[in-house]
């Protein structure tokens, strides 16, 4: 009587081995590229001393309305990426403007921007991108005694008040 002996395949040509190792590789690639994602597009602090911008919220009030007291109003009018910001009541401010426009959800998309008036009174701002969307617009005088600020959604060449 002769035994048969049945050919064995090594383990590296068999179907099961090469199943069992290929899922927890999977799981690893999936692993890094999340881990990749995650740091470049990493959630941005809003506020690093949240305890201090809070104490500030009421000095940051009191400078809303004297801004209100003064009467003062301006217009926002964006063509593309040029802004054009006038003055429609209250004392004629011809300082500078602290323009400040803050995206609601990508902090690299915000801009502070110093605007000089021209000799009609006009402030003109050119942004390297431009600012159709939602945006929380801040006007400020040059030394920080009073303050505008409205949240908006801008369209190219609609008028928006400020007040």
């Amino acid at each position: 009587m002769q035994k048969t002996m049945e050919k064995v395949q090594p383990w590296y040509k068999q179907f099961w081995p090469w199943f069992l190792i290929i899922l927890p590789l999977i799981v690893v690639a999936a692993s890094i590229a999340t881990l990749i994602i995650a740091i470049k597009y990493s959630d941005n602090l809003v506020v690093d001393d949240y305890y201090k911008k809070g104490k500030g919220i009421n000095l940051d009030k009191h400078r809303e309305q004297k801004a209100r007291a003064m009467g003062l109003q301006f217009s926002i009018t964006v063509e593309g990426n040029k802004v054009l910001i006038k003055q429609h009541g209250g004392e004629p401010y011809k300082a500078a403007l602290n323009v400040e426009f803050y995206h609601p959800t990508i902090q690299e998309r915000d801009y502070k921007e110093l605007a000089v008036a021209d000799g009609n009174s006009n402030y003109r701002i050119t942004f390297p991108r431009p600012v159709q969307g939602d945006w929380q617009i801040r006007l400020e005088s040059f030394d920080h005694t009073w303050r505008l600020q409205k949240r908006f959604t801008l369209d190219d060449g609609v008028e928006r008040w400020l007040n």
